[in-house]
C-alpha cells in the first residue's frame, strides 16, 4: 500500500469524484480466484499490492512456488495515477508485460515544471527522447490499472493468493521462515518477503523507529477528461507547479480518457500538532493565490478523503535471518521522486534476478547468496531516493527570495542533460559496482534574480 498513510475521509465527495461508497475509480481488479494448493511454498509474500504482487511474479517465473497473503480480503490498490519512469518500463517490458500496461497508460510527450503562482515554465523535458537515452518509455498509468496488470499475471502463473489474512509475527526457524496470523494459523517457506507497507511489523525485527510525519498531505482526483478539457489542460504533458509550500501535478490516465491531479500542500495544523490535520479548509487556503491553470483545477479533487504524507529514515539493513523486507516497509519514500512503487518493483525483479543465478543444476536456490546479493544492492539505492525526496520536497516548496533564486536556477538547466536522471531512470543495478553515480548539485545561492520577491 501507499507510503502516503492515514488515509482521511469525510462525508461528502466533491462534484466530479465517484460516491464515497464506490471504489470504482479508487480499486480495481480485486477478483482473485484463491486456491490452496497443499504445498510448502519457496517463498511466502505478506503483502499483495503492486510490491508483493510484482515480486510474486518475478519469483514465479524464476521457477519458485510462491504464496502471497494479503489483510484485506480483496486484492487491489487505493489511489489514482502514478508516473513510471525508463528504470520500470524496462523491468516491465523484462516480465513481458509491458505491452499490457501501455495499453492501459499514457505515453506523455514532456514534463513542464512551471511556477504556481505566475504560471511560468521554469523548465521542460521532451519525454520522447527518454526512450532514445535509456531504450524504454516514460510512462503514467493508473495505480489500480497496474496493479491489475501483475494480479492477473500473477494468476496466470499459478501463484497462491489469500485474502483476509492478517500476519502478526515473523520467524526465522532452522529451515526458513514462519508467519503467524491473527486466527493464530501460521505458515513456512523457505523465505518470506515482508512487504507488508509503512507501518510494517516485520521492520521491527531490524529496527526500532517510526514513521516521520512531513506535515504536508496530498489529495488526490481523477475524472473523464471531458470535465477538465475546458481547463486549458495540456493532455500530452506532465505539469507540475510549484510552489510555496505547495505544488500540483496533472496528466491524462487511461489512454487519454481520465485526467489526474494531485494537490499537495503543507498543513499548518500538523505543524502546531492538532490532529486533525490536512482538511479540506487547509487545501483551498495553500493554493490562494496560485495560478489560474492550478485555481480552475481545484474543484476537480476529490474531497472525501486525502493522505498524510509519511516517510521513514534510510536503514541499511533490510534482512535478518530468512526474512526480507520489500517495498515500503524498507523505504517508505515522500512522492517527490515517483519512484515509490517502482523502487518496490525493483526489490522483487534483483531479487527474481539473484535466484536465477544462484539456482544449481537441481534447481536449489542459495538463499543465504540471494538475500545477502540484495541486501547489498538495494539499500544504498534507496537510500539515495529517500534523502532526495526530501530535498527534492523541500526545492519544489520554497518562499520568496529563495524561490526566486530556485526559478532561476532551473532556468539554467540544459533539458538535454541527462545528468540528473541517469542515477535513477538507468538500468536498475544487480551489484553496488553497477550503481552509477549521482548528480553534482546546484547550489541555491547561484540562483541570481532581480525579480521583486512575491510568495
Amino acid at each position: 500500500m501507499s507510503n502516503e498513510a492515514n488515509s482521511r475521509t469525510a462525508a461528502t465527495p466533491p462534484a466530479g469524484a465517484p460516491p464515497a461508497g464506490d471504489e470504482t475509480a479508487r480499486r480495481e481488479g480485486t477478483e482473485v480466484a484463491e486456491f490452496t494448493s497443499g504445498q510448502r511454498a519457496d517463498v511466502i509474500i505478506i503483502g499483495g499490492g503492486i510490491g508483493g504482487l510484482s515480486t510474486a511474479v518475478n519469483l514465479t517465473q524464476a521457477g519458485l512456488r510462491v504464496k502471497v497473503y494479503e489483510r484485506q480480503r480483496a486484492f487491489g490498490e487505493v489511489g489514482a495515477g502514478m508516473q513510471i519512469a525508463s528504470n520500470c518500463t524496462r523491468i516491465l517490458d523484462q516480465m513481458g508485460l509491458l505491452e499490457e500496461a501501455k495499453r492501459l497508460g499514457v505515453l506523455p510527450e514532456r514534463m513542464v515544471m512551471r511556477d504556481a503562482l505566475d504560471a511560468r515554465a521554469l523548465l521542460t523535458l521532451d519525454l520522447r527522447k527518454v526512450e532514445e537515452r535509456y531504450g524504454y518509455p516514460y510512462m503514467v498509468i493508473h495505480r489500480s490499472d497496474l496493479h491489475g496488470v501483475f494480479l492477473r499475471a500473477a494468476q496466470a502463473l499459478g501463484v497462491e493468493l489469500h485474502g483476509g489474512v492478517r500476519c502478526v509475527d515473523y520467524a526465522t526457524t532452522a529451515v526458513g521462515a514462519r508467519v503467524t496470523f491473527d486466527d493464530g494459523s501460521s505458515d513456512e517457506a523457505d523465505v518470506v518477503i515482508a512487504a507488508d507497507g509503512l507501518h510494517s511489523i516485520a521492520r521491527k525485527l531490524l529496527v526500532d523507529d517510526e514513521p516521520v510525519n512531513s506535515a504536508y498531505v496530498a489529495y488526490r482526483g481523477a475524472v473523464p477528461i471531458d470535465q477538465a478539457r475546458d481547463n486549458g489542460i495540456d493532455e500530452q504533458a506532465v505539469q507540475v507547479y510549484i510552489g510555496p509550500g505547495c505544488h500540483f501535478v496533472q496528466y491524462g490516465l487511461r489512454a487519454g480518457e481520465m485526467f489526474n491531479q494531485v494537490a499537495v500542500f503543507e498543513s499548518p495544523k500538523a505543524l502546531a500538532g492538532e490532529e486533525d490535520w490536512g482538511t479540506p479548509d487547509e487545501l483551498d487556503a495553500a493554493f490562494t493565490g496560485t495560478c489560474a491553470a492550478v485555481q480552475k483545477g481545484l474543484p476537480l479533487m476529490w474531497r472525501d478523503r486525502w493522505w498524510r504524507m509519511f516517510d521513514r529514515n534510510p536503514i541499511m539493513t533490510w534482512v535478518t535471518g530468512r526474512i526480507a523486507l520489500l517495498g515500503d516497509a524498507a523505504h517508505p519514500p515522500l512522492q517527490y521522486m515517483a519512484q515509490g512503487a517502482i523502487m518496490a518493483i525493483e526489490d522483487g525483479w534483483v531479487l527474481g534476478q539473484h535466484v536465477r543465478r544462484q539456482r544449481d543444476a537441481s534447481g536449489a536456490v542459495d538463499w543465504d547468496a540471494v538475500l545477502t546479493a540484495y541486501d547489498a544492492v538495494r539499500p544504498e539505492h534507496c537510500r539515495r531516493i529517500l534523502q532526495t525526496g526530501r530535498v527534492w520536497g523541500e526545492l519544489w516548496h520554497l518562499h520568496n527570495e529563495e524561490r526566486l533564486q530556485r526559478n532561476a536556477v532551473l532556468d539554467t538547466i540544459d533539458p538535454h542533460d541527462w545528468a540528473f536522471t541517469d542515477w535513477v531512470w538507468g538500468p536498475t543495478a544487480l551489484v553496488p559496482e553497477e550503481e552509477p553515480e549521482m548528480f553534482v548539485p546546484i547550489p541555491l545561492a547561484s540562483g541570481r534574480t532581480a525579480q521583486p520577491v512575491a510568495g
